[in-house]
Parts: structure tokens; C-alpha cells; sequence
């Protein structure tokens, strides 16, 4: 008996120790990619001769990755449990718990949202001329991000998608909606997008002459170009009382320009109005006729789908190439840093060199050995030394500023502004609106928000842009309804009136706690004195006080930038 009690003692405590040392790896995740950032980072400051700015506080930090992870400020709640941390490791954990279960759902939405823009657009969807369902894209992308797919796997099956856009369809698939509104003119912008997003490689003004200034040649666009002529738009019937049309993407026996399916050329005319014929050729100059030559099959140039799905080809192909790897992790850096290693981010190649080549190669061979996880290359970011620096520039490293041509050197975080989402999401958390609301009408409330700023060109580059220029005056103002209101008034069970009615709290808790709730920081010693002469001249009437400093933070340009 005592022989079996102390056995079962001897696995509990092994069984301790194991789940201790897997807690640790987790916390510790990637210590030697976190590494090899932060040295190859440090070799430039060494050669530049430059100095790195100071640490960011926990508190600027702590704000910092809840912006870049889930897109929206830390509540004050967040951020105080964070600061009152003393443990070892903090920094660790809060990472972990936020690529963890506790924020899955708001990481995949952040997520979402990010892809949901990169793919098609802000606009995509939201026009009675686009075949996207933007909501249909949005399912496919939450769930991806909630499951962590593999940034491969996203990719295949973006580029390989076949189906209805529209969810409640029987075959419904949320990824197509990436071609739905690029398959026009044979495909242009399906071509042009898949290389600027995937492989990091602008391509689009190739379509009509070879680039004047840098390596890509017309017949690279129109060869990769080939890859897409099996696909094909079907429109689908309008809903009764719906004025939005949406699209099924299908693959079908392309006979080629020539009319004979068994070669399914394409022809393409150069500036001297000579015609060239094309086929299914990789920009490393991999066609599919050698691909199949060299497995002993000679269709390599069919158009048949039943012998070769020439988009499933180019999703391995893209797989397989080391530019794939490169773009990701540039564009995850970029997402991080304010800029990638090039700029633009999605423009990688001899006539743009990266700003540190060996480190982009080696996450970008991370990035593979990891079977593309891209939460782990997040991880690492968030845990380097570089991503901590303070935003402060010393003397030293004043002239390391991208936005003035500069290569960076990223020996300082750089200063940029929300975008329109955070800033959005972000004044939701503060005040704590709409907290009650499913997301599907949480996502309609914003875009019939963001759709003010943002305009679609309706040409042939699928082109838009975005009138937001960051400034709270003109957002709010801008801003309209019942949303707004409730967001910053006064008013009885409002956010302003919990803070204002609290017992627990002193009028100086009160400015502190709304000093948290938009920067992150308690007030300075003059800023405080400035709210003491507002509580003052407001005579007792703490709410309508706290109302007029709530809105001199939300107007400050302290409130919209990530610093």
C-alpha cells in the first residue's frame, strides 16, 4: 500500500516538473529567433555608428502590442494588471495569453480585418459594382486566424478557390472572394495581386512593356498570367430586396487564344505592336511544359482541367520559391515596425534591396523550417529587444527616419498613426460601447462608419483610397448616431457616469483612471494642475468635468498615434 502511494507521489511530482518545463518552453517560445533579430539589428547600429533610443516603459510597451495584436488600446483593467506585475517573465506571458485562447476571438478579428483589406480592399464588397461578399470573406478569414492556419495553406487556398462567394450557399467557399472581383480582362489584377501579396514582386505596370527601371519583363506578367485563364467569373442571381451581386468562381477548360485546348496559348502585344505567344511560366523561369517533361507527361501546355489545374501548379510553385517566405515575413515586420525591410512592403527584388538582407533570409528560412506559422515569427517580434525601444530618438540615432528616405535601422520604434479600424476599436474599448453586439453587427456599424472615408475608383487596378488622415476632430465629427453618444456623453450608465459616480474613487483617481483609459499613462504634473483649474471652474459637477478632459484626450494626438 505504501509502495503504491509513493509511486503515484513520484509521477505527480514528475508529472509537475514535465508540465512546468512545457509552461516554460511556451513562455519562452523562439528565444533563438527573438535572438538572431536582435543581433542582426545591433550590427547595423554598429556600423552606422549609432546609439539605440532607451526602452519603452511597460506601460507605452503594454499598449503598444495590444494595438498591433488586437487592434484596439488595453483597457485599463489590461493595463494595470500588466504594470502591477512583478514577476519575472511578464512581457512573456502577456504575449502568450494574447496569441493565446483568452483573446483568440479578438486576435482573429484583428486579423481579419488586416486581411479583409490586403485582399480586396476596403471597398471590396461594399459597392453595388463589386462581386465580393465581404462578409463571406471574413468568415473564411476568422476561422483561418482561430485555427492558425498555416500562412501556405491561406495562401493555396486563396489562390486555388473555387465555389459560391456567398455564405449559406451549398458550396459556399469564403476564399473565393479573393478572385471575385480580379478575373475581369483575362485576369489582370488576379495576376497582379497574387504577385504583389504572395511573392512580394509588383508586376502590374509589366502588363503593357518591360519595366524601365528594374528587372521584371513583360512576358514574366503575362506568363504568370497564363496560370490564371482556367478560372472564371459566374455572377450570381440578386436576392429578392438585395441590390448587391455576388459571384461563383470555376475552373474550366481553357482552349487558349489559338482555339486548340491541347497547347491553350495566350498572346500578349509588345509595345511595337508585334504579337508574342505565352504560356504557364513561374518568374524563375519554371514553365509547366518542363515541370511535366521532367515527370515523362508532354501536356505540359494543356488546357485541359482534367490534365493539368494550372492554379493548383502555381500555388506550389509560389510555395516552393523562396520570394513566398520573403513577402510574408515583410509584410508581418512592416506590420510591426511601421516599415518593412523594403519599401514599399511588396516590392522585394535587386532594384529595391532590403535594408537587412540576412536577417529577412533568415526568418524568412524560419518561416519555412516552422511550417509557416506565422504566430511564431509574430511572437518573436513582440519579445526582441528592437520591438521595445522607446519612441524617443536621442541625439544619436535622430537620422535613422524612414519617412525621410532613409533605409531603417529600427533603432527606435517609430512613431505612426492609427489606422481607421484601431482607432475605431480602440474608442469602443475605452468607453466600453457595443461590447453587448454579435459581430456581425458589430463589423455592419463599422464599415457603415469606414465607408465615409473610403472611395473605390471603379478602374481597371481595382483602384481606392481612403480620405482618413487620423484626426479625432474630423472623426468625430464625422461620426453620427447613437454610437457616438453613448461613447461620450454623461449620461446615466454611461461610461463617463460609472467613472464619475465611483465612491471608490477621488476626482484625482477619476482624471487618472481616464488618463489610463486613453494613454496609458497618468497625467503629468502640469496636465493634472490644467484638470484640477477644469474640476474647479465646473464647480462640484464632476461629470461634466471629466466630460470636458475625456474629450480634450480623445482630441490629442497622443490618442491616435502608436508610440
Amino acid at each position: 500500500m505504501k509502495s503504491t502511494v509513493l509511486r503515484r507521489m513520484c509521477l505527480l511530482h514528475i508529472l509537475g516538473i514535465l508540465l512546468s518545463l512545457v509552461a516554460s518552453d511556451a513562455l519562452a517560445a523562439s528565444p533563438a529567433l527573438t535572438l538572431t533579430i536582435d543581433t542582426r539589428i545591433a550590427e547595423r547600429w554598429t556600423e552606422a555608428k549609432i546609439t539605440p533610443s532607451k526602452p519603452a516603459t511597460d506601460a507605452a510597451w503594454c499598449r503598444r502590442v495590444y494595438l498591433d495584436v488586437l487592434g484596439r488600446i488595453p483597457t485599463v483593467e489590461e493595463l494595470r494588471k500588466f504594470t502591477g506585475d512583478r514577476k519575472p517573465e511578464k512581457r512573456e506571458r502577456l504575449v502568450s495569453r494574447l496569441l493565446g485562447d483568452e483573446y483568440l476571438e479578438e486576435y482573429a478579428v484583428n486579423w481579419t480585418t488586416i486581411w479583409t483589406n490586403l485582399l480586396v480592399g476596403r471597398t471590396g464588397g461594399t459597392t453595388n459594382d463589386s462581386l465580393v461578399s465581404r462578409p463571406g470573406m471574413q468568415q473564411y478569414l476568422r476561422r483561418a486566424f482561430q485555427k492558425n492556419k498555416p500562412l501556405d495553406v491561406l495562401m493555396t487556398e486563396l489562390v486555388t478557390a473555387t465555389g459560391s462567394c456567398r455564405p449559406g450557399d451549398e458550396d459556399f467557399n469564403g476564399a473565393a472572394n479573393f478572385l471575385a472581383d480580379k478575373l475581369a480582362e483575362n485576369g489582370v489584377q488576379a495576376t497582379a495581386k497574387t504577385a504583389q501579396i504572395f511573392l512580394g514582386t509588383a508586376v502590374q505596370c509589366t502588363q503593357c512593356h518591360n519595366h524601365p527601371f528594374n528587372e521584371h519583363q513583360q512576358n514574366q506578367f503575362w506568363e504568370l498570367n497564363a496560370f490564371f485563364r482556367q478560372a472564371r467569373i459566374e455572377p450570381l442571381a440578386m436576392e429578392a430586396g438585395n441590390n448587391r451581386r455576388v459571384a461563383r468562381i470555376l475552373d474550366r477548360d481553357f482552349a487558349g487564344e489559338g482555339g486548340d485546348p491541347t497547347k491553350a496559348e495566350i498572346y500578349y502585344e509588345l509595345r511595337n505592336g508585334k504579337l508574342k505567344v505565352g504560356y504557364p511560366v513561374f518568374i524563375d523561369g519554371t514553365s509547366l511544359v518542363s515541370l511535366y517533361a521532367d515527370r515523362g507527361e508532354d501536356f505540359g501546355d494543356s488546357g485541359y482541367v482534367g490534365d493539368i489545374n494550372r492554379r493548383q501548379e502555381l500555388a506550389k510553385m509560389i510555395r516552393a520559391s523562396d520570394e513566398f517566405p520573403r513577402a510574408m515575413v515583410n509584410r508581418i515586420w512592416g506590420h510591426f515596425f511601421g516599415y518593412g525591410f523594403t519599401k514599399p512592403v511588396d516590392d522585394i527584388g535587386p532594384h529595391n534591396p532590403p535594408s537587412h538582407p540576412e536577417l529577412l533570409e533568415e526568418l524568412a528560412q524560419n518561416l519555412r523550417d516552422t511550417s509557416f506559422d506565422g504566430r511564431e515569427l509574430v511572437r518573436a517580434i513582440l519579445l526582441s529587444e528592437t520591438y521595445a525601444l522607446s519612441s524617443e530618438p536621442n541625439r544619436s540615432n535622430l537620422s535613422d527616419d524612414p519617412a525621410l528616405g532613409a533605409k531603417p535601422l529600427f533603432s527606435r520604434f517609430y512613431i505612426r498613426q492609427m489606422q481607421a479600424e484601431q482607432l475605431y476599436a480602440s474608442l469602443l474599448k475605452a468607453t466600453q460601447a457595443q461590447e453587448t453586439l454579435a459581430y456581425d453587427e458589430q463589423e455592419r456599424t463599422k464599415q457603415q462608419w469606414l465607408a465615409q472615408f473610403n472611395t473605390a475608383f471603379g478602374n481597371d487596378e481595382n483602384g481606392e483610397a481612403t480620405s482618413f488622415n487620423g484626426s479625432i476632430p474630423q472623426v468625430l465629427m464625422m461620426m453620427n448616431g447613437d454610437l457616438v453618444k453613448r461613447a461620450t456623453s454623461a449620461d446615466p450608465g454611461s461610461f463617463l457616469a460609472k467613472v464619475a459616480d465611483s465612491p471608490k474613487l477621488t476626482s484625482a483617481d477619476k482624471i487618472e483612471y481616464l488618463y489610463a483609459a486613453a494613454l496609458a499613462r497618468p497625467p503629468a504634473r502640469n496636465e493634472l494642475a490644467v484638470c484640477n483649474q477644469i474640476l474647479a471652474a465646473h464647480k462640484g459637477h464632476v461629470g461634466a468635468a471629466l466630460q470636458d478632459v475625456w474629450w480634450a484626450l480623445l482630441n490629442s494626438n497622443e490618442f491616435i498615434l502608436n508610440h
